[in-house]
C-alpha cells in the first residue's frame, strides 16, 4: 500500500532515530528506531492484523460493541490487552485498537532497538534512552502544535494517546480537540483517551473530564484541549 502522509500525526522529535513507514490495508505506522527495521515491523503488522481479523470474523460484536466484553481466555494476547483495556475505560474493545497495535508491534521492535516510536494514527507506544517533546495535534485550536509533552527516559515504555471529535475517523461522542492520555499502557491509553473524550461536549465538561478519567485504573496524566480552552490532571510535564 502506498504510504500517505497524515497531516495530524502528533510531532516527536526524535532526530537520532531512523525514521520509516509501515502500512498494511488501515494500518499506518510511523516508527522510529536505532535502525531500519522495516521488515520486521512489516511482519509484526501483519501477525497482528491477522489475529485480529479471525478473532473479529467469530465475534462481531468485538467490532460493534460500544459496552466492555467478557474476558475470553482463548483470545490472543493483542485482543486480550484490548478486552482489558476497554473494561477499565468503559468503552468498546475496538477504542483500543490502535494504541494496541502500535504497542504490541513497539515491544516486538524492542528486540531488535533499544529505542523505538511507533505512531498509530495519534496513538503512540515508546521506549526511548532520551528525552522525548512530543507536540500535540489538536485540530483548528489555536492551541495546535503549540504544546508538547515531555517523556522522560525513565517514563518509558509507554503510551500516549490521542482521541479527537473533530479530527480523524475514529468514533467519538464528544467534541474536543484533542484529549491526550498517557498510561503503561498504549491499549488503556487509547481507550481511555475515547472515553474521556465522550464526555467533552463543550468547555464546562472539561474539569468533571479530567477528575472522572483520573479515576481511570493505569491513567497517569490527561491533556484535555478544546478551541482555546485547555486542561490537563496528573503526571503530563508540558512545554
Amino acid at each position: 500500500m502506498k504510504y500517505i502522509e497524515r497531516t495530524y500525526r502528533n510531532q516527536i522529535s526524535c532526530k537520532f532515530l531512523t525514521s520509516f513507514h509501515v502500512c498494511e490495508e488501515q494500518t499506518d505506522l510511523f516508527i522510529q528506531a536505532d535502525q531500519d527495521l522495516t521488515n520486521n515491523a512489516a511482519a509484526s503488522v501483519h501477525h497482528y492484523r491477522t489475529h485480529l481479523k479471525y478473532y473479529m470474523q467469530s465475534h462481531p460484536e468485538f467490532v460493534t460493541s460500544f459496552r466492555p466484553l467478557p474476558e475470553d481466555d482463548l483470545a490472543p494476547p493483542i485482543v486480550k490487552a484490548m478486552l482489558k483495556a476497554s473494561r477499565y475505560a468503559g468503552v468498546g474493545p475496538l477504542a483500543a485498537v490502535a494504541g494496541a497495535v502500535a504497542e504490541f508491534v513497539g515491544r516486538d521492535l524492542m528486540n531488535s532497538s533499544s529505542q523505538v516510536v511507533v505512531e498509530n494514527g495519534g496513538d503512540i507506544f515508546l521506549n526511548a534512552s532520551q528525552e522525548l517533546n512530543i507536540a500535540v495535534f489538536a485540530g483548528d485550536s489555536p492551541l495546535s502544535y503549540q504544546i508538547a509533552l515531555r517523556i522522560k527516559p525513565g517514563d518509558t515504555p509507554l503510551g500516549i494517546c490521542t482521541s479527537s471529535g473533530t479530527v480523524g475517523h475514529s468514533i467519538s461522542f464528544g467534541k474536543a480537540d484533542a484529549v491526550c492520555v498517557k498510561a503503561k499502557s498504549a491499549a488503556l491509553a487509547d481507550a481511555a483517551a475515547t472515553a474521556i473524550g465522550n464526555r467533552v461536549m463543550n468547555k464546562a465538561d472539561i474539569k468533571h473530564a479530567l477528575e472522572s478519567g483520573a479515576l481511570i485504573q493505569g491513567v497517569l496524566g490527561i491533556l484535555i484541549i478544546l478551541e482555546k480552552q485547555m486542561g490537563v490532571i496528573g503526571d503530563m510535564e508540558l512545554i
